[in-house]
């Protein structure tokens, strides 16, 4: 008996066929909005106070990223639907004093582009073949997210379709399907 780290996508996943490809669609969501909080005291409990916050609100939270700012403070960085900024801001505004952070902006301008593929855990090479696809175009990423079944970027609204049509080309897909997978407000 074989572990799985030896078989081919085609035995792992049979109806896919031995050629199926590890990238199967490019998906987009414009609907984002990127907030971040900073100067938030850096100690345990911190980013747990933000997001139960949030979650209380009702405001369902995409991507995170949480780095250190300078001695002491952190900063939290996080996506959400763009339908959902007004809440993010009051919940930021109604509980400044709980969660002791400097200041806090909200950028709506933002959008995602993913890659979506069933076999991209046993592929090497997919997050660079992702990456130098947007910066061959000049694309900034702003935040990143990754799963076994997707890298997702953050980007400047203005540049999203670009970023679309350079992983459709990277990837060998059909641009033809752009409109068809939208993850719109879902936080997939």
């Amino acid at each position: 008996m074989s572990d799985n780290n030896s078989k081919s996508m085609g035995d792992l996943f049979p109806d896919l066929g031995p050629e199926a490809p590890v990238i199967s669609g490019v998906a987009h969501d414009r609907s984002e909005a990127l907030a971040t909080v900073r100067g938030v005291p850096n100690e345990p409990g911190m980013a747990a106070k933000v997001f139960t916050e949030l979650a209380a609100a009702g405001v369902n939270v995409d991507m995170i990223v949480q780095a250190g700012a300078s001695v002491g403070t952190a900063e939290i960085s996080f996506t959400v639907p763009e339908s959902t900024v007004k809440e993010v801001e009051n919940v930021l505004i109604d509980k400044h004093d709980e969660l002791g952070y400097k200041s806090f902006d909200v950028n709506r301008s933002v959008g995602k582009v993913a890659v979506v593929g069933v076999g991209m855990k046993t592929h090497s090479g997919l997050a660079a073949k992702f990456f130098t696809a947007l910066s061959d175009k000049g694309i900034n990423v702003l935040m990143i997210s990754t799963s076994e079944i997707r890298i997702a970027a953050l980007v400047p609204l203005d540049q999203l379709d670009d970023a679309v049509r350079a992983l459709h080309t990277a990837y060998g897909l059909d641009a033809d399907q752009v409109e068809a997978v939208v993850y719109g407000g879902t936080g997939r």
